[in-house]
């Protein structure tokens, strides 16, 4: 599966000079904790929660014994507190690899960039759980179109926690194989032999379509 398939379109940004009040608006209304910086449409770098509201409250003096001489200097836009080190991945990219890329460091998301790295879309951890944690019946359904639409009738299609067990003709296996492993959702594919290990406690087989007479 690729980056593509699972990316967020168009997602929400905003500017090196949007101010620190209005970025935390974005954040707030959109409800998500990163937004990516551009410049014209290109990124530039990334702001998070924690980039805003840092330095931003002046300490309560009813909490000190002796309140602070001056006021240090507050963030005014989101050019002051933006990181510009910024992970980033391409539409193009397999999606194992991106989320190798996000659960290794400390990121939120990363920015999808094409070739002039030109923001196309944002990967993040929540679209990554969401994509995991598809219902298996919506899986199997998905599979059992896609082989059919294919040219590919007579298979068994069975889905359990994400692995999709298929029983067919032995020719068409290895099609089979790669194309059910392109439904959102699917962790893993077996086929023929394999598939006899599958958990005992799956749902009972479904054939996709039975073959022409």
């Amino acid at each position: 599966m690729l980056v593509r398939e699972v990316m967020t379109h168009g997602p929400v940004t905003v500017r090196p000079f949007t101010t620190v009040k209005q970025a935390l608006r974005v954040l707030a209304e959109h409800r998500v904790t990163v937004l990516p910086v551009l410049r014209g449409d290109r990124v530039v770098g990334v702001v998070s929660e924690a980039d805003l509201v840092r330095d931003l409250l002046t300490p309560d003096p009813r909490a000190h014994a002796i309140p602070p001489d001056e006021a240090p200097d507050r963030p005014r836009v989101v050019e002051d507190v933006m990181s510009t080190h910024v992970l980033t991945t391409r539409p193009e990219t397999d999606l194992a690899e991106a989320v190798e890329l996000l659960t290794s460091s400390s990121a939120k998301c990363l920015p999808v960039v094409d070739h002039h790295d030109r923001l196309r879309g944002v990967l993040s951890r929540s679209d990554v759980v969401r994509l995991l944690a598809r219902d298996d019946d919506r899986i199997e359904a998905e599979v059992d179109e896609l082989l059919r639409s294919s040219g590919l009738p007579g298979w068994l299609v069975e889905v359990h926690d994400g692995q999709v067990a298929l029983e067919g003709p032995v020719g068409g296996a290895e099609v089979a194989r790669l194309l059910a492993g392109t439904v959102p959702g699917v962790l893993e594919v077996v086929t023929g032999q394999d598939a006899a290990g599958r958990p005992a406690a799956t749902p009972p087989r479904r054939p996709s379509a039975r073959p022409a007479p």
